[in-house]
């Protein structure tokens, strides 16, 4: 099976990202065929400082592999090394009615909240669905607040497919994500949105201080305490191992316990989570032709199946190309 998932580079990769998809993503190179891509064609859409996008762009490769991504089993590239991508949004955007963008819950939720809708944030989808539809990719990793956009992808499959009367699209399923909601310093979905994350890497001593001000209720210490509904505890039965997740679910009922004790030891936790990935990150960022290597190889790698698959669009649709000498 061919897995497609890409990562916006809009800002630092935080703890939700990869206990909600870089940690499956990383599973699925072991048994599956994975490409993945630095969305960074999608984040002109927020980002529109040049030397900041760049930085961005190598960041997410830097944290993806230092947490594990293997280049041996992943193809790892950027969005734009393959220009193929962009042809067939164009392509896609002809046979693919306005209405369907429209009820697109995620351009509906920014223009609900004030935001000035640019064309790239309403023709988001149709890139999208480029994205997926270019590799023939089988299986795309979601959380289920972002199913529709792969039924945005497969309607516009077969769009095209019935226009011009040939099966050269693959229908995408979604792979659904099975983490939970990994909650934030206030207790909402962590996400950069809301200012109320946890980077990946950044320093220890300032990790440890954004776990420190995660919100918590006013009960004393000596009070037994309901873990299920702790943002601390949330955060650490996601991290830690499971005997330390019920030996800490105990000292919670049992009171005597202050949250800053829980947030410490969730410190602890995720310090030791991360610390081996941070040596890693910072070797890597000492060798820069190591990791432009690995997008390079990567990109070449994407673009031959994505070339193949726009001579198969063309020919469909009578789009005619110079030959290659």
């Amino acid at each position: 099976m061919r897995v497609l998932s890409g990562t916006q580079p809009s800002g630092k990769l935080h703890l939700g990202n990869y206990l909600g998809a870089i940690k499956q993503h990383l599973e699925d190179q072991q048994v599956h065929e994975c490409f993945f891509f630095i969305a960074n064609y999608h984040s002109l859409t927020t980002i529109q400082d040049a030397a900041r996008l760049r930085e961005l762009t190598r960041d997410v490769a830097l944290d993806y592999l230092a947490l594990g991504l293997d280049p041996a089993r992943a193809c790892l590239f950027r969005q734009s090394d393959v220009p193929e991508v962009t042809e067939l949004a164009w392509i896609l955007s002809t046979v693919t009615g306005k209405g369907l963008l429209e009820r697109a819950h995620s351009y509906k939720d920014k223009t609900a909240k004030g935001i000035q809708p640019s064309m790239g944030l309403f023709c988001y989808p149709v890139l999208m669905a480029a994205d997926i539809l270019i590799y023939r990719s089988d299986l795309v990793p979601v959380g289920k607040d972002q199913v529709q956009h792969i039924e945005m992808t497969q309607d516009m499959a077969e769009y095209f497919n019935n226009t011009f009367g040939r099966p050269v699209l693959k229908r995408p399923e979604p792979k659904l994500n099975e983490a939970p909601v990994v909650p934030g310093l206030d207790g909402q979905k962590m996400s950069k949105s809301y200012n109320n994350t946890i980077p990946l890497f950044d320093p220890p001593k300032a990790v440890r201080k954004l776990i420190m001000s995660i919100k918590t209720d006013s009960t004393p210490v000596e009070a037994p305490k309901d873990p299920q509904t702790c943002n601390v505890f949330s955060l650490y039965r996601l991290i830690a191992a499971p005997a330390e997740r019920d030996a800490l679910a105990e000292r919670y009922r049992a009171g005597g316990m202050g949250y800053g004790e829980a947030k410490g030891l969730l410190a602890e936790t995720v310090e030791r989570l991360l610390a081996p990935a941070r040596e890693r990150r910072a070797a890597l960022a000492a060798d820069a032709d190591y990791v432009e290597d690995v997008l390079t190889t990567g990109g070449r790698k994407a673009r031959e199946v994505a070339a193949a698959v726009m001579s198969d669009v063309r020919d469909a649709c009578g789009i005619v190309t110079a030959r290659r000498s």
